[in-house]
């Protein structure tokens, strides 16, 4: 009877714990649903550029054996140009792949977190949620995500935690400011 239970037509069984597991696990799929989505659109986009990549390739070769002119030596620079572009919007995917794994992360702590408080030996029991919280920091890979998660953890709010991140990345060198992860 417990699954028929619900904040449309309560019963005895009615939890408000189950409640937010269900609310948990469904902004858990609606994330993950948005993350399939946007995958297959990336997909696209980075078959379109490496196509893209391999005409600019033959245009500048095939440029490459004409006379020297300057509407040749003008194309030759476009294509330059476009490749620097193509580069440039390739290290621009580099965001989404950050996106994608820290979305990834929101959905697995939800999950876990969904399944904490479905759990009554587990939610009330300090060392379940050390555990999990261990468990949410050794996900992360990226310095700054850990910096966020500690700050959190000691009780800051959102925006100090983002204003230790933000210091903390200030101090960190800078390579060609792409996070490693």
């Amino acid at each position: 009877m417990a699954q028929n239970s619900s904040s449309f037509s309560p019963d005895l069984d009615w939890t408000q714990v189950r409640e937010t597991s269900k609310l948990l696990n469904l902004s858990a799929g609606q994330v993950d649903d948005m993350l399939n989505r946007a995958d297959a659109s990336v997909d696209t986009l980075t078959d379109d550029f490496t196509s893209i990549v391999e005409h600019m390739r033959t245009i500048y070769n095939h440029l490459e054996m004409l006379e020297d002119t300057p509407i040749r030596n003008e194309a030759l620079k476009c294509c330059m140009e476009t490749s620097d572009k193509i580069q440039s919007s390739i290290v621009a995917f580099q965001f989404y792949d950050r996106l994608q794994q820290s979305l990834h992360h929101v959905t697995s702590n939800l999950k876990g977190l969904s399944s904490l408080v479905e759990n009554p030996d587990r939610l009330y029991n300090p060392f379940e949620w050390h555990k999990f919280q261990m468990e949410i920091r050794e996900r992360y890979t990226m310095e700054s995500e850990k910096i966020m998660f500690d700050a959190i953890l000691e009780g800051k709010s959102i925006e100090e935690a983002f204003t230790i991140k933000n210091f903390m990345k200030t101090q960190e060198p800078k390579d060609n400011d792409v996070e490693l992860f």
